[in-house]
């Protein structure tokens, strides 16, 4: 198993608790995010983005989607959401995504742990901009940091 298959198990293991946590069914692209910020990422932590800010940004789109919904959800009380016993082992629409995005690119054996942040962070629609972008991150300079950390800006 190369360094970057056990780098991305272990992301996907933190991913599955970011999801159960979250009483989601699947491991998305914002558990991964979640899980690759809560370790040392030197790059999302000179932007500003540890594991709490993440979570606060994506706390943030949730109570934006619902507003344009028409729900706001401090007049309501809702629920914690209902966890099964075990965390989700299937990885969601978002997270494949992710995955896709650095296997069409990059040949497997150069690979490197800021390849997934890349392919997580080059979505141009879903969870994860939307939390960056009301959070007041520049999804484009962000991703542009993580490509200067790649050998040859890969």
């Amino acid at each position: 198993m190369s360094s970057f298959d056990r780098y991305l198990h272990t992301i996907i293991e933190r991913g599955s608790d970011e999801a159960h946590q979250d009483g989601s069914a699947t491991i998305e692209a914002q558990h991964l995010l979640l899980a690759i910020a809560a370790q040392p990422e030197p790059t999302l932590t000179s932007a500003g983005l540890d594991h709490q800010a993440i979570r606060d940004a994506l706390d943030r789109e949730f109570e934006h989607s619902l507003s344009v919904a028409g729900v706001s959800r401090a007049a309501f009380d809702l629920p914690r959401p209902t966890r099964s016993p075990k965390p989700p082992t299937q990885l969601g629409a978002s997270a494949k995504l992710a995955l896709e995005r650095i296997a069409r690119a990059h040949r497997k054996k150069d690979l490197r742990p800021a390849h997934l942040l890349l392919g997580i962070l080059q979505a141009q629609a879903g969870t994860v901009p939307r939390a960056l972008a009301l959070a007041g991150v520049d999804q484009a300079d962000l991703t542009a940091r993580v490509l200067r950390t790649l050998p040859d800006g890969d």
